[in-house]
């Protein structure tokens, strides 16, 4: 019988060797090479996992809290280098929701 550990291993090393993978990782280092809009990303992601906290523990987001994010959502959309990422992060996102359509493939077919 086949270790599904080792499986996952093998598809781990796979996954990283895939030209999605790549193409995410080339477009995360550009982005980490010009300063400003690395700190604007950082400052997005920061704002996004505060967000997601509040939300998560049943807290209200403010007026305040919803302002701050459209004004960011604004600046980083202007902004290629984060654009390009998120456009790559969609493609790699899709490559992960296939593979997790397919290893979920018995627990559907169990319950369908």
């Amino acid at each position: 019988m086949a270790n599904i550990y080792d499986t996952a291993n093998q598809l781990e090393r796979e996954i990283r060797e895939s030209e999605q993978f790549g193409d995410l990782k080339a477009s995360f280092d550009r982005l980490k090479e010009n300063q400003e809009a690395h700190a604007l990303f950082q400052e997005f992601q920061q704002l996004q996992q505060g967000l997601h906290e509040k939300m998560m523990s049943g807290e209200e987001i403010s007026e305040d809290d919803a302002k701050k994010a459209q004004e960011l959502a604004e600046k980083v959309q202007k902004e290629d280098l984060i654009n390009e990422l998120m456009q790559k992060e969609q493609a790699f996102s899709a490559v992960v929701n296939d593979l997790n359509r397919i290893i979920m493939g018995p627990v559907h077919e169990l319950y369908n």
